[in-house]
């Protein structure tokens, strides 16, 4: 059984490393997070069309007849290198090949999921309670754009930057798989007839979600300026604490409340239907903040000099940070005791996983002593040994091949 350390099978960096036109500019990150009215600092944002994909770093002038010379493994680097980012082997990071192996190993797509007890539950004005209701709709409101931001994040943003074609390739079926996941939201919005310009712009007129998405922001337009490159110590810090804003705080801390919540419904025998979805969009993040964090570390072993004591405070100011937002969240979603939980019993849980975060990436606890209040959250990440998962339908939808999560 998979513990909450253990949300795929995980794999050391360090040991495996040798092995302006007229057409329309679509806002900003921060613009569609504007209200029009409010005077935000904006960005504008070139268009995928004007965001080369190449390595954003400057290359240096290639030696004579490095042109054409083969592409050695021990040249390759995460950030800043200089092989041809084209030619996927040979592999010097294996580890990241794995992991996309393992991705492709889990296809599955939102309408495959039978949601008839969840529209029926939905339409019972005695099915269920409005704060269970309050719950679903703030949770909707919140992941309908997340997984946007972070797909927007990967694609005009991180991949740019990372030199490395394995972890590419990972990135690339990281950003398909957001997508998946902004449909399965999309999915069970339409089919609880919800008024999606409601759940929609709820980054906008929720204040809870809001927060968070603000907090957010800065690190995704950081790194989609056209300006940026990485090359100097400056600006490789700027991307590594993207990368672990990204890994460790948004797919590693914000995501969890709202899956606590609607699994908790689930094992209610209520809302299955999205529950069997967030158990599947659960699994796909903790392997993608799983991949973020070996990404992370690999950075860090390349270039040490960029792991300074003053930036390892500014990396725990942001845990902290994000802690009291999603604690903020929790609040907001759930102002009274519902499905044995409550908000105050997310505290621990969320320092809990901050504390897993932090020493996953180097760093001291932040919150000594917390333990996990929600052990069978762990549980719900090993679909392979959970059969008719809440009497609905086998889910070991695995394809292409056998994963190993033991």
């Amino acid at each position: 059984m998979l513990t909450w350390d253990e949300e795929v099978t995980p794999t050391s960096p360090a040991l495996n490393s040798g092995s302006t036109s007229n057409r329309e500019v679509p806002l900003s990150p921060r613009e569609a997070l504007a209200p029009q009215s409010a005077s935000l600092p904006q960005t504008a944002l070139q268009s995928f069309d004007d965001v080369a994909l190449a390595p954003a770093a400057p290359r240096a002038p290639a030696a004579a007849g490095s042109a054409t010379r083969r592409v050695v493994a021990s040249d390759k680097r995460i950030i800043n290198g200089q092989t041809d980012v084209n030619q996927l082997v040979p592999f010097k990071y294996k580890w990241a090949w794995e992991k996309y192996l393992a991705t492709c190993a889990n296809h599955w797509m939102p309408q495959e999921v039978n949601m008839t007890r969840d529209i029926a539950l939905w339409k019972d004005p005695n099915g269920l309670s409005e704060d269970e209701r309050r719950i679903i709709k703030r949770n909707l409101g919140f992941f309908v754009t997340a997984d946007s931001l972070a797909a927007n994040n990967i694609v005009l943003g991180t991949y740019r930057h990372i030199t490395a074609p394995e972890c590419r390739q990972f990135l690339l079926r990281q950003a398909f798989e957001e997508a998946i996941h902004t449909h399965a939201y999309q999915y069970i919005v339409e089919s609880l007839g919800l008024d999606e310009s409601e759940i929609f712009n709820a980054y906008n007129e929720v204040q809870s979600i809001r927060d968070k998405d603000q907090f957010l922001i800065p690190f995704i337009e950081a790194i989609m300026d056209p300006d940026f490159h990485t090359g100097t110590p400056e600006a490789d810090q700027k991307l590594l604490k993207s990368l672990i804003v990204f890994a460790c705080l948004m797919e590693g801390l914000f995501f969890y409340v709202g899956f606590t919540q609607i699994l908790a419904l689930g094992r209610q025998n209520k809302m299955t239907g999205a529950a069997e979805q967030y158990q599947y969009i659960l699994r796909d993040e903790s392997m993608h903040c799983n991949f973020g964090i070996d990404l992370i570390n690999q950075l860090k072993l390349e270039n040490p000099h960029l792991w300074t004591a003053e930036f390892k405070a500014e990396i725990k100011g942001l845990f902290a940070k994000a802690v009291e937002l999603e604690y903020r969240y929790a609040e907001d979603t759930m102002p009274r005791g519902v499905l044995g939980l409550n908000a105050s019993m997310f505290k621990g849980y969320l320092r809990y996983i901050a504390n897993r975060r932090a020493t996953q990436i180097g760093l001291e606890p932040l919150f000594p002593n917390e333990e996990n209040p929600f052990p069978w959250m762990s549980e719900m990440i090993d679909l392979k040994k959970e059969r008719n998962f809440f009497e609905t339908r086998v889910i070991e939808y695995q394809t292409g091949g056998a994963l190993s999560w033991d």
